[in-house]
């Protein structure tokens, strides 16, 4: 979807009606701050102070939310509240963001309103305290929300149907009720997200998880398990002839699939660099595909703004997101997709050229001639830095827990441990000055070290540099000294391959997202700088300026787009294969294992292949059939 479309999505939505019915909850975060704690005189036992507390709207309520900021103007509540506190905080929140509460119900007897209380201690949730787990409906009050929902009916574009807990509005009763309604008026969209009970839905659209789609098939997963795409696919198949209505089943950070009965459209996640939360993220997956929906756009585009609402969410910790029209525009205006995640994470279907282990994703037309070779330089040519992610670690980790790094938890250890881990596997071949605005994000969000002592992306860049350079030095006195060669330091057959291409007229561009005179003098000092001719880039200090983007966007400049297909990337790193394949060239990822110089690093393919790699190789040692499958003579 271009911007321009996407765009003009948003401004359709706007005019769309919707109601949602289902569980409405409220997600509560109390922050606690046991420095003032004391011992109560009742219990005899410490008090846990509330610093501050947070409201937000859940389940039904959350789908409503994120509707209504969307920008839709006329979103509809019914629901059933108890009269309480929280149900007159839910009705203050819901109002506050336009939506209609003319349709709840406060029931005084035998309700709460549903309530998940999540107590935080730093950054530890505690148990969590629930109300509203002994509710229980009568059919007078079902019938009362059945004929609330069929009176706003004629003035309905959609209706989402959000069934959440056991103890909700959801009973055999309510249910039998709406699926007569549904099928009293084929001519409406209904569409359901029920935990437990989508059989019922009769007549509706359905939008679940994969692994609730294959429970509804029989087959049980467990929470956090990735059933395979053939697995989804299956189901999905099934469950679209069982029911007769279009489904969505979303897949995780592997995106989604949709279903009409006329073949299944698969949807791509998105590659999130920063820290995330998925705590509703399926909710407002369902609000974009319904808001989509009920402006009349296709199933595909549906799948895609769902994906772009939940993208933009689940960057929102602590907190059931929601997302704006702004914010959506600028998640969907250069998205990061993730490809062939089964594939990427499974290295036994990888399928080879030959006996060579070229492995080929997505083989080329016969017709392709290739004119224009970039080069990532790290890991990709060079192994002269090879081990700083060993530096990079540990210095990050440090710089998110400070004076607590000797003293934290084991628990909170490997929570930083774990996020640092993610950041460097998420960003490598980034520049590096971004990779430190994305560290100094990250100290801010554990909150452990205080405000004035955060430095910013440039003063985590020297303290990194200052102790890869040592190293790096350390290695190229060992070259100038001859006690190493440049074979020792570079990926095998590299350079032979550069010089091939070189020879057969290849036009060849080096980047990185290291410093660019160090780039420069690193590729001075193995041999192969001029090769190049002087299109050498590298980073600048400029953390808007990535230089494999600006190459890209520089020669696409000179040939035009529509020779882009005359592009070749070679790297090993996510990013230079992310740009060439949305610019529509050929990727060629390398999956190197850096310490040895040959052989395959799985962890750097499965990255690669996500990235939109169409080639894999770990290295350059067979030149001849990497050219042949390039269709370079």
């Amino acid at each position: 979807m271009k911007s321009e479309e996407l765009n003009e999505l948003l401004e359709k939505i706007r005019d769309v009606r919707i109601a949602v019915i289902g569980d409405f909850c409220l997600d509560a975060y109390w922050f606690i701050d046991k420095s003032t704690s004391e011992i109560s005189l009742e219990t005899g036992r410490p008090t846990e102070p509330v610093r501050f507390q947070e409201y937000s709207l859940g389940g039904a309520g959350n789908i409503a939310n994120n509707l209504a900021a969307l920008g839709i103007r006329d979103v509809r509540a019914l629901g059933v509240i108890g009269d309480d506190p929280f149900g007159t905080k839910m009705i203050r929140l819901l109002e506050q963001n336009g939506i209609s509460t003319r349709n709840m119900i406060v029931k005084a007897d035998n309700w709460s309103t549903h309530v998940f209380i999540k107590p935080h201690v730093d950054e530890d949730e505690q148990n969590r305290i629930d109300f509203g787990n002994f509710n229980s409906l009568d059919n007078p009050t079902a019938d009362q929300l059945i004929s609330n929902l069929e009176n706003e009916l004629p003035e309905l574009d959609l209706v989402v149907i959000n069934q959440q807990v056991f103890s909700g509005i959801n009973t055999p009763y309510f249910r039998e009720s709406l699926a007569r309604l549904i099928n009293r008026f084929p001519q409406k969209i209904f569409i359901a997200d029920s935990r437990q009970y989508n059989d019922d839905y009769r007549g509706a659209w359905r939008k679940m998880n994969d692994i609730e789609a294959l429970r509804l098939c029989g087959i049980i997963r467990a929470f956090g398990e990735n059933p395979s795409a053939g697995e989804v696919f299956s189901a999905a198949e099934k469950l679209h002839e069982r029911y007769g209505k279009p489904l969505f089943i979303t897949r995780g950070s592997r995106g989604s699939i949709v279903t009409d009965g006329k073949g299944i459209i698969e949807s791509n996640g998105l590659m999130i660099l920063t820290r995330i939360d998925t705590v509703g993220a399926g909710d407002s997956y369902l609000a974009g595909i319904s808001a989509a929906i009920a402006a009349g756009c296709s199933l595909e585009d549906a799948a895609r703004l769902g994906t772009f609402v939940s993208g933009v969410t689940i960057r929102k910790l602590f907190t059931t997101g929601t997302a704006s029209p702004a914010e959506i525009m600028e998640t969907g205006r250069d998205p990061d997709y993730i490809y062939n995640p089964d594939l990427a994470e499974d290295v036994r279907r990888a399928v080879y050229h030959g006996s060579h282990e070229i492995e080929i994703i997505n083989p080329l037309p016969e017709n392709t001639e290739i004119r224009y070779a970039i080069f990532d330089n790290d890991g990709t040519i060079s192994t002269l830095r090879e081990g700083w992610e060993l530096i990079m670690a540990p210095m990050m980790i440090k710089a998110i827990m400070g004076e607590k790094y000797r003293d934290a938890d084991e628990t909170l250890y490997t929570k930083v441990t774990k996020a640092v881990s993610d950041l460097i596997d998420k960003t490598t071949g980034v520049q590096t000055l971004m990779q430190m605005k994305l560290l100094a994000d990250l100290v801010r969000d554990f909150g452990l070290v205080p405000e004035n002592q955060i430095l910013d992306a440039h003063g985590y860049k020297k303290i990194f540099n200052d102790e890869l350079l040592l190293m790096v030095r350390k290695r190229e006195e060992k070259l100038n000294r001859q006690k190493l060669s440049a074979s020792d330091l570079t990926i095998k057959g590299s350079l032979e391959f550069l010089r091939m291409l070189h020879g057969k007229g290849i036009k060849l561009y080096l980047t990185s997202g290291t410093d660019v005179e160090d780039v420069k003098h690193e590729a001075g000092l193995l041999g192969y700088a001029g090769l190049f001719e002087g299109r050498i880039h590298g980073a600048t200090g400029d953390i808007r300026h990535e230089a494999k983007k600006m190459v890209l966007d520089r020669l696409l400049d000179q040939i035009g787009e529509s020779e882009a297909a005359s592009i070749v990337t070679f790297g090993d790193g996510p990013v230079e294969i992310r740009e060439t394949r949305k610019h529509g060239g050929i990727t060629v990822g390398v999956a190197s294992n850096e310490l040895r110089r040959f052989g395959l690093n799985e962890s750097k393919r499965t990255r690669l292949i996500k990235a939109g790699a169409g080639f894999i190789v770990p290295d350059f040692s067979s030149p001849s059939a990497l050219l042949e499958i390039l269709n370079i003579k």
